[in-house]
């Protein structure tokens, strides 16, 4: 698996979302570098891991991540949230966990009501088998769509969705169902480790909602929404999600 290391101070993994790869985390390193040393993941079948074949699961790829990284704050972003969580939860080298418009369920249930249909995973694993790359032409667009800077995200998911290779149609399928099925809620209230939530005001995947109802859950979480911010805050809105970032990490023993 392919990581990328930058810069100096304590270590941040960062983990992409559905479809993309560790470079689209560029502009926190623009600003982080100088204060965290960071560990940019590329996720089985994506990016420069395209042709790693380790299953989309989430004990198989945080084992992977963990074996290959220091002792470090992990953060997700979307998809990458829940192997964030799930290794804050099962590893104690991880010293803290930071989610960046992620939760631990992303589908809606009678008890989780801010969340996406179930429907709209499993249209899309349908879609991506008829019209792949106009599949993941309609997912960007969602990724930004709501931000006060849509237009420009959506430029740049776009240039980054193919600078490193398009993504490996089985990863994506796996990623899906992974987001479809995964739930790691029971995993909130024994965490144990210090917990960052950053939510965008105008996600239209993740709700701000949805993250403060999570981060309630978790003794001592701190919550975060940034103002018009959509699903990928740290695109449009970049200096206020690497200070919380650089914040949370320095604060920690």
């Amino acid at each position: 698996m392919h990581i990328e290391v930058i810069g100096q101070g304590p270590a941040l993994v960062l983990i992409h979302g559905w479809a993309l790869h560790g470079g689209v985390f560029a502009p926190l390193v623009e600003r982080l570098s100088a204060h965290v040393q960071l560990h940019l993941v590329d996720l089985p079948g994506h990016g420069a891991s395209r042709e790693d074949t380790t299953p989309l699961r989430l004990p198989y790829v945080v084992n992977a991540i963990a074996a290959a990284t220091p002792p470090a704050v992990w953060c997700g972003w979307s998809l990458g949230g829940l192997f964030a969580l799930h290794a804050a939860a099962t590893l104690p080298q991880v010293r803290g966990l930071a989610m960046i418009a992620a939760t631990p369920r992303f589908v809606r249930g009678d008890d989780w009501p801010h969340a996406v249909e179930p429907a709209v995973f499993e249209q899309f694993g349908q879609d991506l088998a008829q019209d792949y790359r106009g599949t993941l032409e309609r997912f960007l667009a969602l990724d930004a769509m709501g931000s006060e800077h849509a237009r420009q995200e959506l430029r740049t998911l776009r240039e980054m969705l193919v600078a490193r290779g398009e993504p490996a149609p089985r990863a994506l399928q796996e990623g899906l169902r992974l987001l479809e099925n995964t739930d790691l809620r029971g995993a909130l209230a024994t965490l144990g480790k210090p917990s960052l939530w950053l939510a965008g005001q105008r996600d239209r995947l993740v709700s701000a909602r949805a993250m403060q109802a999570a981060a309630a859950r978790v003794p001592g979480a701190q919550a975060h929404v940034v103002a018009q911010g959509g699903h990928a805050p740290f695109l449009g809105h970049t200096d206020e999600v690497a200070t919380q970032l650089q914040h949370f990490v320095a604060a920690l023993p």
